[in-house]
């Protein structure tokens, strides 16, 4: 079976084509422009044909696009029937959490809606890294950085443990990683706009290169792990996130270094009112998941 599109990038489809303008698509989407256009060619790039034409004053849609919009638009029309009708029926736990940890949350999410698919679990992601359960109608949220301060009940998922990863392939041949040096041979990808987690990284290998900064840069994590899965360079990762990615051979460890930022995941609710026994089966299952890494 062919391997399916991501529906991240169909829905991205969805909505320039509805505006055939990258820009009004991004602001929609409330994501930057040039992360849309990036979506849109690795969705061109996986079926192997173009959608969009790109034109001076916006964008048009090839034949194949054409043939795809209302497909896609009949797909999300069902999803959006299922959340209205089903969610209807019954009481949904509303989870807050930052993109950066959907690698390894939505998987487990949607396991625990297989085992629990009555305790349903409405998730809103935020490039944020912060709630306010005053103005926010969360019951829970997942937060990434120091330990929560003493106002929120929290409970540890896990550390972030910086490591680079690649695909197999570059592991073999004349330019094969073999070494922290030999990254110099090769483009590195940085999963946000700075260059402070491959810094961290080579800091803590004792090496020095001079291809850091220019290498390419990446709005999220996803994207740059997208990225180094098709061999287009070396990533660097938190491997808290990416074990699934290992276990799958979709990326490998060239090296066994792992590096703590003192950074980490947790879960964070309110204290009042007390967590319903629904939400705290979620959360106790979802901390036993980060422990059984």
């Amino acid at each position: 079976m062919k391997r399916l599109p991501p529906l991240p990038a169909l829905h991205t489809f969805l909505i320039t084509a509805q505006c055939c303008n990258f820009t009004r698509a991004a602001e929609q989407l409330h994501i930057t422009q040039g992360a849309v256009s990036r979506q849109i060619a690795g969705l061109e790039d996986h079926l192997g044909y173009e959608l969009f034409i790109r034109q001076a004053r916006g964008l048009s849609l090839t034949a194949e696009g054409r043939e795809w919009l209302p497909r896609v638009q009949q797909i999300f029309g069902l999803i959006d029937e299922a959340v209205e009708q089903i969610g209807e029926k019954r009481e949904t736990l509303q989870l807050k959490a930052p993109t950066c940890v959907m690698r390894w949350l939505l998987p487990r999410l949607l396991q625990w809606q297989k085992e629990r698919p009555d305790v349903p679990v409405e998730l809103t992601t935020t490039v944020k890294h912060g709630v306010d359960f005053h103005r926010e109608q969360f019951d829970a949220a997942v937060m990434y950085g120091p330990p929560p301060d003493s106002s929120l009940a929290s409970r540890h998922l896990f550390d972030e443990q910086l490591t680079p990863v690649c695909s197999q392939p570059m592991l073999e041949g004349p330019m094969a990683l073999q070494t922290p040096a030999d990254l110099q041979q090769h483009l590195l990808l940085h999963p946000t706009r700075d260059e402070r987690d491959w810094n961290a990284w080579l800091k803590a290998a004792d090496i020095r290169l001079s291809n850091v900064g220019k290498g390419q840069h990446f709005e999220t994590l996803d994207l740059a792990m997208s990225m180094a899965s098709q061999g287009t360079g070396v990533a660097i990762g938190d491997w808290s996130l990416i074990g699934d990615d290992l276990s799958a051979g979709r990326l490998v460890m060239p090296f066994d270094l792992k590096v703590k930022t003192g950074l980490a995941y947790y879960l964070v609710f309110p204290e009042k009112p007390e967590p319903s026994p629904k939400l705290r089966e979620l959360m106790g299952w979802l901390v036993e998941q980060a422990q059984s890494r």
